[in-house]
Protein backbone atom coordinates (compact mmCIF):
# COMPACT_ATOMS: atom_id res chain seq x y z
CA UNK A 1 0.00 0.00 0.00
CA UNK A 2 2.64 2.26 0.83
CA UNK A 3 4.62 1.61 -2.37
CA UNK A 4 1.78 2.37 -4.11
CA UNK A 5 1.09 5.66 -2.72
CA UNK A 6 4.70 6.44 -3.39
CA UNK A 7 4.56 5.88 -6.88
CA UNK A 8 1.24 7.46 -7.33
CA UNK A 9 2.81 10.75 -5.70
CA UNK A 10 5.48 10.06 -8.22
CA UNK A 11 3.66 10.42 -11.26
CA UNK A 12 1.58 13.48 -9.72
CA UNK A 13 5.11 15.01 -9.29
CA UNK A 14 6.14 14.01 -12.48
CA UNK A 15 2.89 15.29 -14.11
CA UNK A 16 3.06 18.50 -13.01
CA UNK A 17 6.86 19.32 -13.64
CA UNK A 18 7.03 17.70 -17.42
CA UNK A 19 6.21 20.65 -18.90
CA UNK A 20 8.99 22.63 -16.82
CA UNK A 21 12.39 22.45 -19.04
CA UNK A 22 15.99 23.53 -18.28
CA UNK A 23 16.31 27.14 -18.04
CA UNK A 24 13.05 27.73 -16.72
CA UNK A 25 12.62 30.03 -13.47
CA UNK A 26 10.68 28.55 -11.14
CA UNK A 27 9.91 28.92 -7.17
CA UNK A 28 11.70 26.99 -4.57
CA UNK A 29 11.53 26.86 -0.77
CA UNK A 30 14.68 26.09 1.43
CA UNK A 31 13.88 22.62 3.00
CA UNK A 32 17.43 22.26 4.15
CA UNK A 33 21.25 24.04 4.77
CA UNK A 34 24.12 21.87 4.59
CA UNK A 35 27.73 22.86 5.10
CA UNK A 36 28.20 24.55 1.16
CA UNK A 37 24.49 24.12 0.14
CA UNK A 38 21.33 24.72 0.54
CA UNK A 39 18.42 22.36 -0.71
CA UNK A 40 15.40 23.50 -2.00
CA UNK A 41 11.88 22.10 -3.01
CA UNK A 42 11.03 22.84 -5.97
CA UNK A 43 8.00 20.35 -6.00
CA UNK A 44 9.71 17.71 -8.20
CA UNK A 45 10.11 14.17 -6.99
CA UNK A 46 13.66 15.12 -6.17
CA UNK A 47 15.08 18.21 -4.44
CA UNK A 48 17.28 21.00 -6.21
CA UNK A 49 20.81 22.21 -4.50
CA UNK A 50 22.04 25.83 -5.01
CA UNK A 51 25.80 26.36 -3.80
CA UNK A 52 26.48 28.94 -1.06
CA UNK A 53 28.64 30.99 -3.67
CA UNK A 54 25.70 32.16 -5.36
CA UNK A 55 24.97 33.82 -2.38
CA UNK A 56 26.47 37.56 -0.98
CA UNK A 57 25.37 36.56 2.14
CA UNK A 58 24.48 32.94 2.56
CA UNK A 59 24.36 32.95 6.43
CA UNK A 60 20.64 35.43 6.11
CA UNK A 61 19.18 32.57 4.47
CA UNK A 62 16.86 30.30 6.42
CA UNK A 63 14.63 27.06 6.20
CA UNK A 64 11.28 28.11 4.39
CA UNK A 65 12.76 30.87 2.49
CA UNK A 66 11.20 30.92 -1.19
CA UNK A 67 13.38 31.68 -4.05
CA UNK A 68 13.33 32.10 -7.83
CA UNK A 69 15.78 29.73 -8.93
CA UNK A 70 16.62 28.28 -12.41
CA UNK A 71 16.71 24.53 -13.67
CA UNK A 72 19.95 24.13 -14.96
CA UNK A 73 19.69 20.28 -15.35
CA UNK A 74 16.94 18.17 -14.24
CA UNK A 75 19.12 15.87 -12.42
CA UNK A 76 22.44 15.24 -11.71
CA UNK A 77 24.74 12.30 -10.79
CA UNK A 78 23.24 12.36 -7.46
CA UNK A 79 19.81 12.56 -8.64
CA UNK A 80 19.53 15.89 -8.04
CA UNK A 81 18.02 18.87 -9.79
CA UNK A 82 20.44 21.49 -10.61
CA UNK A 83 19.36 25.28 -9.59
CA UNK A 84 20.59 28.74 -10.03
CA UNK A 85 20.02 31.82 -7.89
CA UNK A 86 22.39 33.58 -10.16
CA UNK A 87 21.20 32.94 -13.43
CA UNK A 88 17.82 33.40 -12.70
CA UNK A 89 18.38 36.48 -11.18
CA UNK A 90 20.40 37.70 -14.53
CA UNK A 91 17.91 36.21 -16.48
CA UNK A 92 14.83 38.21 -14.77
CA UNK A 93 17.29 40.94 -14.98
CA UNK A 94 17.83 40.36 -18.63
CA UNK A 95 13.82 40.40 -19.26
CA UNK A 96 13.23 43.07 -17.36
CA UNK A 97 15.87 44.97 -19.38
CA UNK A 98 14.30 43.76 -22.28
CA UNK A 99 10.82 44.70 -21.48
CA UNK A 100 11.99 48.51 -20.27
CA UNK A 101 14.90 49.02 -22.22
CA UNK A 102 15.15 49.68 -26.07
CA UNK A 103 18.12 50.76 -28.69
CA UNK A 104 19.35 54.37 -28.15
CA UNK A 105 18.32 54.18 -23.85
CA UNK A 106 20.51 55.50 -21.81
CA UNK A 107 21.68 53.04 -18.95
CA UNK A 108 24.37 54.00 -16.15
CA UNK A 109 26.81 50.43 -15.71
CA UNK A 110 29.24 49.79 -13.89
CA UNK A 111 32.77 48.84 -16.01
CA UNK A 112 33.93 45.52 -14.68
CA UNK A 113 36.92 44.15 -16.43
CA UNK A 114 39.22 44.73 -19.64
CA UNK A 115 38.47 42.24 -23.13
CA UNK A 116 39.22 41.72 -26.77
CA UNK A 117 38.33 44.72 -28.64
CA UNK A 118 37.03 46.95 -25.41
CA UNK A 119 35.30 46.53 -21.93
CA UNK A 120 32.62 44.46 -20.50
CA UNK A 121 30.06 46.79 -18.45
CA UNK A 122 27.69 45.48 -15.48
CA UNK A 123 24.53 47.65 -16.46
CA UNK A 124 22.28 44.27 -14.03
CA UNK A 125 23.60 42.16 -17.26
CA UNK A 126 26.77 41.67 -19.09
CA UNK A 127 27.48 44.23 -21.55
CA UNK A 128 29.90 44.99 -23.93
CA UNK A 129 31.71 48.53 -24.65
CA UNK A 130 33.93 48.59 -27.91
CA UNK A 131 37.02 50.22 -27.54
CA UNK A 132 35.96 52.34 -30.52
CA UNK A 133 33.30 53.35 -28.66
CA UNK A 134 35.12 54.87 -25.53
CA UNK A 135 36.51 57.78 -26.41
CA UNK A 136 35.03 61.18 -28.41
CA UNK A 137 38.39 61.07 -30.19
CA UNK A 138 40.90 58.34 -30.39
CA UNK A 139 41.66 55.51 -28.30
CA UNK A 140 43.16 56.25 -24.83
CA UNK A 141 43.80 54.60 -21.95
CA UNK A 142 40.98 51.53 -21.13
CA UNK A 143 42.37 50.56 -17.73
CA UNK A 144 41.68 53.97 -16.49
CA UNK A 145 37.90 53.35 -16.57
CA UNK A 146 38.05 49.95 -14.75
CA UNK A 147 35.74 50.03 -12.08
CA UNK A 148 34.05 53.56 -12.78
CA UNK A 149 30.17 53.90 -12.77
CA UNK A 150 29.07 55.79 -15.85
CA UNK A 151 26.34 56.21 -18.45
CA UNK A 152 26.07 54.69 -21.68
CA UNK A 153 23.53 54.02 -24.60
CA UNK A 154 22.59 50.80 -25.56
CA UNK A 155 23.69 50.51 -29.49
CA UNK A 156 22.51 47.20 -30.07
CA UNK A 157 20.40 44.48 -28.04
CA UNK A 158 20.41 40.95 -30.06
CA UNK A 159 17.79 38.84 -28.01
CA UNK A 160 18.39 35.17 -28.97
CA UNK A 161 22.27 35.65 -27.96
CA UNK A 162 21.18 37.85 -24.91
CA UNK A 163 23.77 40.17 -25.74
CA UNK A 164 23.98 44.20 -25.40
CA UNK A 165 26.46 46.46 -27.41
CA UNK A 166 27.00 49.76 -25.07
CA UNK A 167 28.34 53.12 -26.70
CA UNK A 168 30.70 55.32 -24.02
CA UNK A 169 31.17 58.06 -26.72
CA UNK A 170 27.18 58.28 -27.65
CA UNK A 171 26.55 58.62 -23.92
CA UNK A 172 29.20 61.46 -23.93
CA UNK A 173 27.58 63.14 -26.47
CA UNK A 174 24.52 63.25 -24.66
CA UNK A 175 25.57 64.57 -21.71
CA UNK A 176 27.54 67.35 -23.69
CA UNK A 177 24.36 68.96 -25.81
CA UNK A 178 22.22 68.20 -22.51
CA UNK A 179 24.59 70.16 -20.63
CA UNK A 180 25.10 72.90 -23.01
CA UNK A 181 21.27 72.74 -23.80
CA UNK A 182 20.47 73.81 -19.79
CA UNK A 183 23.42 75.92 -19.87
CA UNK A 184 21.95 78.18 -22.89
CA UNK A 185 18.35 78.30 -21.03
CA UNK A 186 20.05 80.14 -18.33
CA UNK A 187 22.56 82.53 -20.03
CA UNK A 188 21.74 86.01 -20.45
CA UNK A 189 23.74 88.60 -22.29
CA UNK A 190 25.61 90.90 -19.50
CA UNK A 191 26.34 87.77 -17.37
CA UNK A 192 30.24 86.94 -16.53
CA UNK A 193 31.06 83.19 -16.92
CA UNK A 194 34.26 81.60 -16.49
CA UNK A 195 35.95 80.09 -19.41
CA UNK A 196 39.36 78.90 -21.05
CA UNK A 197 41.27 79.95 -23.27
CA UNK A 198 40.88 77.43 -26.38
CA UNK A 199 42.08 78.74 -29.63
CA UNK A 200 43.91 81.68 -30.83
CA UNK A 201 42.98 82.93 -34.53
CA UNK A 202 43.93 86.50 -35.87
CA UNK A 203 40.59 87.44 -35.42
CA UNK A 204 40.21 86.72 -31.96
CA UNK A 205 40.46 83.76 -28.97
CA UNK A 206 37.64 81.11 -28.81
CA UNK A 207 36.85 80.56 -24.92
CA UNK A 208 35.42 77.32 -23.98
CA UNK A 209 32.67 78.14 -21.26
CA UNK A 210 31.41 74.61 -20.43
CA UNK A 211 31.52 70.93 -22.33
CA UNK A 212 31.07 71.35 -25.54
CA UNK A 213 30.00 75.13 -25.38
CA UNK A 214 32.56 77.79 -26.66
CA UNK A 215 32.42 81.14 -27.41
CA UNK A 216 34.29 83.87 -29.86
CA UNK A 217 36.13 86.79 -27.96
CA UNK A 218 36.95 89.21 -31.16
CA UNK A 219 39.73 90.53 -30.73
CA UNK A 220 37.58 94.28 -31.03
CA UNK A 221 35.67 93.10 -27.88
CA UNK A 222 39.34 92.42 -26.19
CA UNK A 223 40.44 96.24 -24.92
CA UNK A 224 38.90 99.54 -25.41
CA UNK A 225 42.80 100.20 -26.73
CA UNK A 226 44.10 99.35 -30.08
CA UNK A 227 46.23 95.60 -30.28
CA UNK A 228 47.58 93.91 -33.15
CA UNK A 229 46.96 90.36 -32.33
CA UNK A 230 44.40 88.86 -29.43
CA UNK A 231 48.17 86.71 -28.28
CA UNK A 232 49.12 90.00 -26.79
CA UNK A 233 46.38 90.14 -24.26
CA UNK A 234 45.52 86.02 -24.03
CA UNK A 235 47.30 82.58 -24.30
CA UNK A 236 46.00 79.16 -24.73
CA UNK A 237 44.87 77.56 -21.20
CA UNK A 238 44.74 81.24 -19.95
CA UNK A 239 41.88 80.98 -17.45
CA UNK A 240 39.43 84.22 -17.87
CA UNK A 241 36.08 85.65 -17.37
CA UNK A 242 34.33 87.18 -19.18
CA UNK A 243 31.02 88.80 -20.44
CA UNK A 244 28.27 87.32 -22.31
CA UNK A 245 27.43 89.66 -24.89
CA UNK A 246 25.12 87.64 -27.01
CA UNK A 247 23.69 84.07 -27.72
CA UNK A 248 22.23 82.48 -30.71
CA UNK A 249 19.99 79.55 -28.99
CA UNK A 250 19.45 78.41 -32.54
CA UNK A 251 23.15 77.70 -33.63
CA UNK A 252 24.70 77.87 -29.95
CA UNK A 253 27.01 80.71 -31.09
CA UNK A 254 27.93 82.68 -27.77
CA UNK A 255 29.59 86.23 -28.87
CA UNK A 256 32.12 87.36 -25.62
CA UNK A 257 33.61 90.41 -24.57
CA UNK A 258 36.59 91.22 -21.78
CA UNK A 259 36.78 94.96 -22.23
CA UNK A 260 32.79 95.14 -21.05
CA UNK A 261 33.90 94.52 -17.57
CA UNK A 262 35.05 97.88 -17.65
CA UNK A 263 33.74 101.25 -18.09
CA UNK A 264 34.20 102.66 -22.08
CA UNK A 265 36.87 105.26 -21.14
CA UNK A 266 35.49 107.22 -24.24
CA UNK A 267 32.20 107.94 -22.59
CA UNK A 268 34.77 111.32 -20.27
CA UNK A 269 36.78 111.54 -23.26
CA UNK A 270 35.35 114.92 -24.46
CA UNK A 271 35.24 116.28 -21.00
CA UNK A 272 38.81 115.04 -20.06
CA UNK A 273 40.32 116.12 -23.55
CA UNK A 274 38.70 118.74 -24.34
CA UNK A 275 39.99 120.39 -28.03
CA UNK A 276 42.80 122.88 -27.59
CA UNK A 277 43.96 120.96 -24.59
CA UNK A 278 47.61 120.56 -24.39
CA UNK A 279 47.99 116.36 -23.57
CA UNK A 280 51.11 114.39 -22.95
CA UNK A 281 51.20 110.38 -24.10
CA UNK A 282 53.19 107.45 -25.20
CA UNK A 283 54.13 106.79 -29.08
CA UNK A 284 52.51 103.10 -29.56
CA UNK A 285 52.63 102.68 -33.54
CA UNK A 286 54.44 104.59 -36.59
CA UNK A 287 52.82 104.30 -39.86
CA UNK A 288 53.78 106.06 -43.23
CA UNK A 289 50.89 108.65 -42.77
CA UNK A 290 51.28 109.62 -38.72
CA UNK A 291 52.13 108.61 -35.07
CA UNK A 292 49.29 106.77 -32.40
CA UNK A 293 49.87 108.54 -29.53
CA UNK A 294 48.45 106.86 -26.07
CA UNK A 295 46.89 109.06 -23.59
CA UNK A 296 45.73 106.26 -21.22
CA UNK A 297 44.80 102.62 -21.64
CA UNK A 298 42.47 102.66 -23.88
CA UNK A 299 42.44 105.99 -25.62
CA UNK A 300 44.74 106.53 -28.73
CA UNK A 301 44.88 110.10 -30.55
CA UNK A 302 46.72 110.22 -34.36
CA UNK A 303 49.07 112.72 -34.65
CA UNK A 304 48.96 112.78 -38.55
CA UNK A 305 52.03 113.88 -40.55
CA UNK A 306 50.96 117.72 -41.91
CA UNK A 307 50.43 118.05 -38.34
CA UNK A 308 54.41 117.35 -37.07
CA UNK A 309 56.18 120.69 -37.76
CA UNK A 310 55.07 123.89 -39.22
CA UNK A 311 58.62 123.94 -41.43
CA UNK A 312 59.78 120.70 -41.60
CA UNK A 313 59.22 118.56 -44.78
CA UNK A 314 58.92 114.97 -43.18
CA UNK A 315 58.98 112.22 -45.06
CA UNK A 316 58.34 109.41 -42.81
CA UNK A 317 56.94 110.12 -38.94
CA UNK A 318 60.19 107.35 -38.10
CA UNK A 319 62.34 110.59 -38.96
CA UNK A 320 61.40 112.22 -35.90
CA UNK A 321 59.91 110.02 -33.71
CA UNK A 322 60.82 106.38 -32.18
CA UNK A 323 57.84 104.08 -30.19
CA UNK A 324 57.76 104.47 -26.70
CA UNK A 325 58.70 108.23 -27.18
CA UNK A 326 56.81 110.40 -24.78
CA UNK A 327 55.26 113.66 -26.35
CA UNK A 328 53.17 116.72 -26.13
CA UNK A 329 50.54 117.61 -28.19
CA UNK A 330 47.02 119.34 -28.87
CA UNK A 331 44.12 118.27 -29.12
CA UNK A 332 43.13 119.34 -32.28
CA UNK A 333 39.21 117.56 -32.58
CA UNK A 334 38.06 114.15 -31.26
CA UNK A 335 34.76 111.83 -32.89
CA UNK A 336 33.48 109.80 -30.27
CA UNK A 337 31.33 107.88 -32.50
CA UNK A 338 34.00 106.49 -34.18
CA UNK A 339 36.52 107.10 -31.18
CA UNK A 340 39.14 109.23 -33.29
CA UNK A 341 41.10 111.72 -31.55
CA UNK A 342 43.70 114.21 -33.85
CA UNK A 343 46.66 115.61 -32.38
CA UNK A 344 49.01 118.36 -33.71
CA UNK A 345 52.04 118.16 -32.43
CA UNK A 346 53.20 121.62 -34.15
CA UNK A 347 50.29 123.23 -32.44
CA UNK A 348 52.39 123.24 -29.64
CA UNK A 349 55.19 125.85 -30.93
CA UNK A 350 54.15 129.39 -32.04
CA UNK A 351 53.34 129.20 -36.21
CA UNK A 352 55.94 130.81 -38.42
CA UNK A 353 53.61 132.02 -40.95
CA UNK A 354 51.63 134.11 -38.26
CA UNK A 355 54.69 136.58 -38.86
CA UNK A 356 55.36 135.70 -42.55
CA UNK A 357 52.80 138.71 -43.65
CA UNK A 358 55.17 141.21 -41.81
CA UNK A 359 57.97 139.90 -42.71
CA UNK A 360 57.23 139.34 -46.21
CA UNK A 361 54.80 142.13 -47.01
CA UNK A 362 53.55 142.25 -51.15
CA UNK A 363 56.24 144.12 -53.28
CA UNK A 364 58.70 142.95 -51.54
CA UNK A 365 62.07 141.76 -53.12
CA UNK A 366 63.51 138.37 -52.07
CA UNK A 367 65.96 135.89 -52.41
CA UNK A 368 65.26 132.39 -52.49
CA UNK A 369 66.15 128.87 -53.99
CA UNK A 370 64.07 126.54 -57.03
CA UNK A 371 63.23 123.52 -54.36
CA UNK A 372 60.78 121.75 -56.25
CA UNK A 373 59.02 121.53 -59.74
CA UNK A 374 55.22 121.08 -60.35
CA UNK A 375 53.72 121.38 -64.01
CA UNK A 376 52.60 124.70 -63.27
CA UNK A 377 55.24 126.51 -61.33
CA UNK A 378 58.28 126.20 -59.01
CA UNK A 379 58.28 126.57 -55.35
CA UNK A 380 61.22 128.95 -53.66
CA UNK A 381 62.40 128.42 -50.26
CA UNK A 382 63.04 131.56 -48.81
CA UNK A 383 63.94 130.05 -45.63
CA UNK A 384 63.06 126.76 -43.76
CA UNK A 385 59.65 126.19 -44.14
CA UNK A 386 58.41 129.33 -46.03
CA UNK A 387 57.84 128.42 -49.76
CA UNK A 388 56.50 130.60 -51.99
CA UNK A 389 55.48 129.47 -55.40
CA UNK A 390 56.45 131.08 -58.97
CA UNK A 391 54.01 130.43 -61.71
CA UNK A 392 54.94 129.78 -64.55
CA UNK A 393 53.22 132.85 -66.12
CA UNK A 394 55.01 134.83 -63.56
CA UNK A 395 58.43 134.01 -65.04
CA UNK A 396 58.67 136.16 -68.29
CA UNK A 397 56.81 138.77 -69.46
CA UNK A 398 56.72 137.52 -73.45
CA UNK A 399 58.16 134.62 -73.56
CA UNK A 400 55.26 131.01 -72.91
CA UNK A 401 56.77 128.86 -70.61
CA UNK A 402 55.10 125.21 -70.58
CA UNK A 403 57.54 124.07 -67.59
CA UNK A 404 59.51 126.14 -64.94
CA UNK A 405 61.74 123.46 -66.17
CA UNK A 406 63.00 125.37 -69.70
CA UNK A 407 64.40 128.31 -68.00
CA UNK A 408 64.56 127.08 -63.89
CA UNK A 409 67.31 124.27 -62.39
CA UNK A 410 66.78 122.46 -59.08
CA UNK A 411 68.97 124.73 -56.05
CA UNK A 412 69.19 127.96 -58.77
CA UNK A 413 69.24 131.11 -56.50
CA UNK A 414 66.75 133.84 -57.88
CA UNK A 415 65.46 136.66 -57.02
CA UNK A 416 62.03 137.37 -56.97
CA UNK A 417 59.00 139.51 -55.21
CA UNK A 418 56.08 138.93 -53.52
CA UNK A 419 53.12 139.40 -55.06
CA UNK A 420 51.01 137.93 -52.09
CA UNK A 421 50.82 136.53 -49.31
CA UNK A 422 47.85 133.94 -47.76
CA UNK A 423 49.48 133.54 -44.06
CA UNK A 424 46.09 130.83 -43.00
CA UNK A 425 46.88 128.76 -45.65
CA UNK A 426 50.25 129.05 -45.35
CA UNK A 427 50.54 129.98 -49.48
CA UNK A 428 52.94 132.75 -50.91
CA UNK A 429 53.30 133.64 -54.68
CA UNK A 430 56.39 135.21 -56.19
CA UNK A 431 56.92 136.53 -59.55
CA UNK A 432 59.98 136.77 -61.22
CA UNK A 433 58.61 138.90 -64.38
CA UNK A 434 57.47 142.15 -61.88
CA UNK A 435 61.13 142.47 -61.01
CA UNK A 436 61.53 144.26 -64.65
CA UNK A 437 59.39 146.40 -66.54
CA UNK A 438 56.68 145.01 -69.33
CA UNK A 439 58.38 145.27 -72.56
CA UNK A 440 55.44 143.97 -74.65
CA UNK A 441 54.21 147.27 -75.70
CA UNK A 442 58.25 148.28 -76.99
CA UNK A 443 57.72 144.98 -78.86
CA UNK A 444 54.38 145.79 -80.37
CA UNK A 445 55.71 149.11 -81.54
CA UNK A 446 58.91 147.36 -82.90
CA UNK A 447 57.50 144.59 -84.38
CA UNK A 448 54.61 146.32 -86.23
CA UNK A 449 52.74 144.26 -89.30
CA UNK A 450 54.63 143.98 -92.22
CA UNK A 451 57.70 144.15 -90.55
CA UNK A 452 60.40 142.31 -92.22
CA UNK A 453 63.28 140.86 -90.07
CA UNK A 454 66.02 138.39 -88.60
CA UNK A 455 65.24 135.74 -86.08
CA UNK A 456 66.72 132.09 -84.54
CA UNK A 457 64.64 129.22 -84.36
CA UNK A 458 64.39 128.52 -81.22
CA UNK A 459 61.38 125.37 -81.55
CA UNK A 460 60.45 122.99 -84.53
CA UNK A 461 57.28 121.41 -84.18
CA UNK A 462 54.77 119.67 -85.77
CA UNK A 463 52.65 123.04 -86.73
CA UNK A 464 55.69 125.30 -87.21
CA UNK A 465 58.49 127.05 -85.89
CA UNK A 466 59.27 129.45 -83.29
CA UNK A 467 61.66 132.30 -84.00
CA UNK A 468 63.49 134.75 -81.13
CA UNK A 469 62.80 138.16 -82.12
CA UNK A 470 64.34 139.65 -79.57
CA UNK A 471 65.38 138.50 -75.95
CA UNK A 472 62.21 136.65 -74.35
CA UNK A 473 60.10 137.26 -77.73
CA UNK A 474 58.96 134.41 -80.00
CA UNK A 475 56.86 134.35 -82.81
CA UNK A 476 55.36 131.74 -84.51
CA UNK A 477 55.76 130.86 -88.17
CA UNK A 478 52.82 128.54 -89.08
CA UNK A 479 53.42 125.61 -91.31
CA UNK A 480 51.12 127.11 -93.60
CA UNK A 481 53.14 130.20 -94.11
CA UNK A 482 56.68 128.01 -94.95
CA UNK A 483 57.80 128.14 -98.26
CA UNK A 484 55.99 125.70 -100.56
CA UNK A 485 59.01 123.53 -101.17
CA UNK A 486 58.38 122.18 -97.33
CA UNK A 487 57.06 119.06 -98.15
CA UNK A 488 59.14 116.69 -95.58
CA UNK A 489 59.83 116.89 -91.89
CA UNK A 490 60.16 120.07 -90.74
CA UNK A 491 63.26 119.13 -88.73
CA UNK A 492 64.98 117.80 -91.84
CA UNK A 493 64.18 120.85 -93.47
CA UNK A 494 65.44 123.03 -90.61
CA UNK A 495 67.43 123.05 -87.81
CA UNK A 496 67.75 125.03 -84.23
CA UNK A 497 69.85 128.36 -84.18
CA UNK A 498 69.07 128.68 -87.91
CA UNK A 499 68.59 132.32 -88.80
CA UNK A 500 65.99 133.13 -91.07
CA UNK A 501 63.95 136.04 -92.41
CA UNK A 502 60.68 136.86 -91.13
CA UNK A 503 57.47 138.73 -92.19
CA UNK A 504 55.66 139.88 -89.15
CA UNK A 505 51.78 139.27 -90.39
CA UNK A 506 49.91 140.09 -87.08
CA UNK A 507 50.50 141.12 -83.69
CA UNK A 508 47.59 139.79 -80.82
CA UNK A 509 48.20 142.12 -77.63
CA UNK A 510 46.00 140.50 -75.53
CA UNK A 511 47.21 136.78 -76.00
CA UNK A 512 50.78 138.45 -76.57
CA UNK A 513 51.10 136.57 -79.78
CA UNK A 514 52.89 136.88 -82.80
CA UNK A 515 52.31 135.41 -86.21
CA UNK A 516 55.20 135.71 -88.55
CA UNK A 517 55.74 134.06 -92.35
CA UNK A 518 59.03 132.48 -93.80
CA UNK A 519 57.23 132.96 -97.48
CA UNK A 520 59.18 135.39 -99.89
Amino acid sequence: MVDENHEEMSKIYEDSFKDVKEGDIVKGTVIGITAKDLVIDIGYKSEGVISFEEFNDPKSIKIGDVLDVLIEAKENDEGMVVLSKRKAERMQVWEKIIAERKEGDMVQGRVTKKVKGGLTVDIGVEAFLPASQVFLKGFGNLNQLLGQVLNFVIVKINKPRKNIVVSRKDAIVRERDAAKGKMMEELKPGQLIPGVVKNITDFGAFINVAPGVDGLLHITDMSWGRISHPSELVAVGDKIEVMLLSLDKTTGKLSLGLKQKTPNPWEQVVTKYPVGSRVKGKVVNLVPYGAFVELEKGIEGLVHISEFSWTKRIGHPSEVLAIGDMIEAVVLNIDKDSQKIALGIKQTEMNPWTEVAGKYPVGTPVKGKVRSFIDYGAFIELEEGIDGLLHNTDISWTRKINHPSEVLKKGQKIDAVVLSVDADNRKLALGMKQLVADPWPEFVAKFQPGTVTEGAITKITNFGLFIELAPDLEGLAHISELPTETTGKLEEMYKVGDKANVKVLRVDDAERRIALSLKA
